[in-house]
């Protein structure tokens, strides 16, 4: 009994000393904590930070509050008409419509303290009137600077100041792991925050459709993250550790509708060329190579005596392009554009979506088994190598984005001249009825080639004019457009 009794005094005593060790000479690579209270010690993970050498707890607070306050609650309405099924049965296609009000809501993301917003182009894509909410409770009317199908971003404008805005963040140094935050608002919850990590980067998902008629030549290199997004959150921002600005939310994967563990984002580095193009241009000055493209597998990449399928293989050259002027072949492996490594078509995308006509970039391609790089000078869909510079703020101003028909579409519809109607944001163009894709031919009886026709014309016009043309498909049109 006594020598019981004697075992257990031991041990009680050795547990007590190692209890005082471990209390005064915590062990090297403990869980590192911060206290909350004088006496309350809480655990807190650490997560390194991309490109800085140095480590931060996985803290969302500082990031969530500078986020919400920037992104806002954006609602439009929209007149559609209506066709009353039971009296087609009677009139059938002479039936009359009815004219019904439409209701949709997603986020944005403020750039500028005076006013200018991003978001997705599908959230105001036909929109009459969008509204745009504040996190504080302020509410604005908002018009629409300029939309890209192609990436899906579209710019408002409202008319405020000293307005809380989010910096941008460097997209192409995000890594896979990352933590990340989406703010928005999902199913009308206003001020929504949701965490997550990066799950993967350059996916397509083949989210937006090819339509050259409209002018979409789709660029999906979308950032892939498993924080929670749903329905609302469309436009609204996805941000770093740090509170900075990497994504804009815009898609999800669900069989539902509704968030199922993978939701998609564009880039920032693309959305930032995207805004700056639209808020100085009017439209998108976008780049192009001027090459057909596919994707590296095994068999090819060991043919090319390439240790690995990496970089993206040029099918097939186009004449008076870019890269065939600055002596790319066909058979080549694009390697790498500037620094930036591109391993498939997603990623070549992106990184010559940030360029616009003019601009030389350096493109390593692998060629017989050698890297070499070449300067290319990009240039525009229909060669040009310049930007085009000219904002059309008249016809921006009545709702309309308008280009120099192409020598194609021209061509195929039999025209000598024509302007096309290349994006309808609204305003008077809406309003008379006039969609994307029609070529305007003549304006008050006069020819238009350029968009600075259109202008200029009505510049000088008083109470209206009357537009003609025609849509792809061959029919003709009149409008009378108020001015």
């Amino acid at each position: 009994m006594k020598r019981t009794f004697g075992y257990f005094a031991m041990g009680v005593a050795g547990a007590l000393i190692a209890l005082f060790l471990h209390d005064r000479f915590p062990q090297h690579g403990t869980e590192p904590s911060v206290s909350s209270s004088g006496n309350d010690h809480t655990p807190v993970r650490y997560v390194n930070l991309p490109g800085t050498g140095s480590s931060v707890a996985v803290d969302f607070t500082d990031a969530a509050e500078r986020s919400v306050n920037a992104v806002v609650h954006v609602t439009t309405e929209t007149t559609v008409n209506v066709r009353d099924p039971f009296a087609d049965l009677f009139w059938g296609n002479k039936a009359p419509s009815q004219q019904q009000q439409r209701q949709s809501a997603g986020s944005g993301v403020i750039i500028s303290a005076d006013g200018y917003i991003i978001t997705n182009n599908h959230v105001v894509e036909g929109a009459d009137r969008i509204a745009v909410h504040l996190n504080d409770g302020r509410k604005y009317e908002a018009t629409v600077v300029g939309r890209d199908p192609s990436t899906d971003i579209a710019i408002l404008k409202v008319d405020a100041s000293g307005l809380a805005t989010l910096e941008y963040g460097d997209s192409d140094g995000v890594r896979v792991g990352e933590w990340v935050l989406a703010v928005g608002n999902p199913m009308n919850l206003t001020s929504t925050v949701t965490a997550g990590i990066v799950s993967a980067k350059a996916r397509n998902i083949n989210l937006l459709q090819y339509d050259p008629g409209r002018d979409i030549f789709p660029i999906e290199s979308f950032i892939q993250t498993d924080a929670a997004v749903n329905p609302g959150n469309s436009g609204g921002a996805l941000v770093n550790a740090r509170g900075e600005l990497i994504g804009i939310n815009t898609a999800i994967a669900s069989n539902t509708g509704q968030y199922m563990g993978y939701s998609f984002a564009v880039p920032v580095n693309i959305v930032k060329k995207v805004a700056n193009d639209l808020v100085e241009f009017g439209s998108v000055q976008r780049a192009y190579l001027g090459v057909s493209i596919r994707d590296l597998d095994q068999e090819l990449a060991k043919e090319l005596q390439l240790d690995r399928p990496q970089g993206v293989y040029v099918n097939g050259l186009f004449e008076g392009g870019a890269a065939k002027d600055a002596g790319v072949h066909t058979g080549d492996v694009i390697v790498r554009v500037g620094v930036v490594p591109v391993n498939n078509v997603p990623q070549l995308q992106e990184q010559i979506g940030k360029f616009k006509p003019g601009d030389r970039v350096p493109v390593t391609i692998f060629r017989s088994g050698h890297e070499n790089v070449v300067e290319i000078t990009l240039r525009g869909r229909e060669g040009q190598l310049a930007a085009n510079t000219t904002k059309n703020e008249k016809v921006q101003a009545l709702g309309a984005e308008l280009r120099t028909a192409s020598a194609d579409e021209l061509k195929s519809l039999r025209l000598k001249n024509g302007v096309k109607v290349a994006a309808v944001n609204g305003g008077k163009f809406r309003a008379s009825g006039i969609r994307e894709g029609f070529i305007i031919t003549r304006v008050d009886q006069e020819p238009v080639v350029e968009p600075g026709d259109v202008e200029r014309i009505l510049n000088t016009s008083r109470g209206g004019v009357l537009l003609e043309g025609v849509y792809p498909n061959g029919t003709k049109a009149y409008y009378g457009l108020g001015l």
